[in-house]
C-alpha cells in the first residue's frame, strides 16, 4: 500500500457499549410495545355463541369431543375457546410503510457509512498483488 495507513476502527469504551446495549433494549421495548398501546396490534376476536352448545353444534367429532373431555371439559365450557375466532387481517399500506421505513433505514444506514466503507475496501483491494 502506498503511503495510506490501514483503517483503524473507532474505539468504543465499555461504558459506551453499555450505554448502545441498553439504548438498544429501550428500542426493543418500545418497537414491541407502541402497537399494543396504540391498538394496532391484531384485529381482535369474534365469539360465536351458542345457546345450549353440543358437541356437533360445536363442529367436533366424537375423538375431538374425547379429548375435550379428557382435559375436563363440557360442550358448555368448551364453547367459548371454541367459539373464539381470531382476525388475522392486516392492512397491505401499513405492510409497504413498514418495508419504506426499513430500506430507508439501511439507505441512510449505508450513506453514513460510505466513508468507512470506502476506507476497508482501499485497504483489503487496492489494487496491488500479494504474493
Amino acid at each position: 500500500m502506498a503511503g495510506r495507513p490501514p483503517y483503524e476502527p473507532p474505539i468504543q469504551s465499555v461504558l459506551g457499549q453499555i450505554v448502545d446495549a441498553v439504548l438498544m433494549l429501550v428500542l426493543v421495548f418500545i418497537t414491541l410495545y407502541l402497537p399494543l398501546l396504540f391498538k394496532l396490534a391484531g384485529g381482535g376476536t369474534s365469539t360465536t355463541e351458542l345457546p345450549n352448545p353440543t358437541w356437533d353444534s360445536l363442529g367436533q367429532n366424537a375423538t375431538m369431543a374425547g379429548q375435550w373431555e379428557k382435559l375436563g371439559f363440557t360442550p358448555e365450557k368448551a364453547a367459548g375457546i371454541i367459539g373464539t375466532r381470531f382476525d388475522y387481517s392486516f392492512n397491505w399500506g401499513l405492510v409497504a410503510l413498514t418495508a419504506a421505513i426499513i430500506v430507508g433505514y439501511f439507505i441512510v444506514m449505508f450513506r453514513y457509512s460510505d466513508r468507512q466503507y470506502r476506507e476497508v475496501i482501499a485497504e483489503h483491494f487496492d489494487g496491488s498483488s500479494k504474493g
